[in-house]
């Protein structure tokens, strides 16, 4: 290890964007720098920057002011640029090649000590393959669908559920004003935590997740329930995951390790059959990636700011292979494994779930 002014630290951003990256950045420049004295090197799109010539740039408290409060990154990322899994052309067929370590080779010549990755699941378990390759490795959590078990929150998540929250506060007006039932598709693969808290907080009468397949027949039986009373619209909140009872989820395309990508479109299915059974005017509003945009909430910043102290930290305390995790009330870590193991979804015996359905809405079940 060198001197403690003579660090040399990498960040990057991988996967999909979220409110609160450029306030992770902004920590860990301002922290390894002022606190400590080293240099910073941001890595430009993710692991792409590491890959072929490099693309990086020396970050430092001057040229990272003003981004707390933006959303995005300033270092740009992707979901596509795994190392040890590089799509290429061999013999006029795709193939997979392991370029790990030609991204090794591009951090020694860029002499980083240590490697702080921001990202979900994806990028963390590439984050945890350099780290058993020798590499100094942090992780930082980050994903809006607020899915990795070894931390209560991620950033960005609390911001999602306000965007939607928004949205759904003002699709009640143009529904009950059209007397029209407004499926709203939102984000959540897997789990469906931005759906089940922005549809409890939207006061959405049906909401439809992942961890639980919902049956159509319920659905419309809830909507009907609310016509005969004389509610002659409905809002229904749907994860981009969720799939009926004995069914699959709606999925385009899926990487080489199964995991969804790209979905076909959920709410359309959804609005279809609720047409279909009960023959009130269905609308579908898509909210996609304006949940992954626009400033973070005032939470969402202060949590980011903490991450990225912590990362610093845990690079000046040698403990490699962690990740930073909030476990109210401290900011603490886990090692990577252990972060990458599970996935938190909802449990649909759960308290928010319960409480949901005690104020009549509906899972479809």
């Amino acid at each position: 290890m060198k001197k403690r002014n003579d660090m040399r630290i990498g960040i990057l951003t991988g996967g999909g964007d979220a409110p609160g990256l450029n306030g992770v950045i902004r920590a860990v420049v301002r922290t390894a720098t002022i606190r400590y004295g080293w240099k910073v090197i941001g890595i430009f799109d993710g692991f792409e920057g590491l890959m072929g010539k490099t693309n990086t740039k020396e970050l430092t408290p001057w040229n990272t002011r003003g981004i707390l409060f933006r959303g995005g990154t300033i270092l740009g990322t992707t979901n596509r640029g795994n190392p040890f899994a590089v799509k290429v052309m061999e013999k006029g067929r795709q193939a997979e090649k392991d370029l790990s370590d030609s991204v090794i080779k591009n951090m020694k010549k860029l002499k980083l000590d240590a490697i702080i990755v921001i990202g979900g699941d994806g990028s963390l378990g590439i984050a945890q393959k350099f780290f058993r390759k020798g590499i100094g490795v942090i992780g930082v959590p980050k994903t809006i669908d607020n899915d990795l078990s070894a931390t209560h929150v991620t950033f960005g998540f609390t911001t999602a559920v306000e965007t939607a929250t928004d949205a759904l506060d003002k699709l009640h007006t143009t529904a009950e004003s059209h007397h029209r039932v407004i499926v709203v598709e939102v984000m959540g693969r897997y789990a469906g935590w931005i759906a089940l808290e922005a549809g409890i907080a939207g006061s959405a009468d049906v909401i439809l997740i992942p961890e639980i397949p919902y049956d159509m027949k319920q659905v419309c039986a809830k909507i009907l329930e609310r016509k005969k009373a004389n509610c002659n619209s409905s809002i229904v909140v749907v994860a981009e995951g969720a799939k009926p009872l004995g069914g699959e989820m709606a999925v385009l395309e899926k990487d080489s390790s199964g995991y969804a990508l790209r979905f076909a479109g959920i709410g359309d299915r959804v609005a279809e059959d609720v047409k279909k059974m009960t023959g009130m005017d269905v609308r579908v509003t898509v909210l996609g990636h304006v949940q992954r945009g626009g400033s973070p909430c005032a939470s969402d910043r202060i949590l980011a700011t903490q991450y990225g102290v912590k990362a610093v930290e845990l690079i000046a305390e040698k403990r490699f292979g962690h990740m930073v995790s909030y476990r109210p009330p401290e900011i603490t870590s886990v090692p990577l494994q252990q972060a990458i193991r599970k996935m938190k979804l909802v449990d649909p015996e759960g308290n928010l779930v319960k409480a949901a359905e005690s104020v009549g809405v509906s899972f479809g079940r």
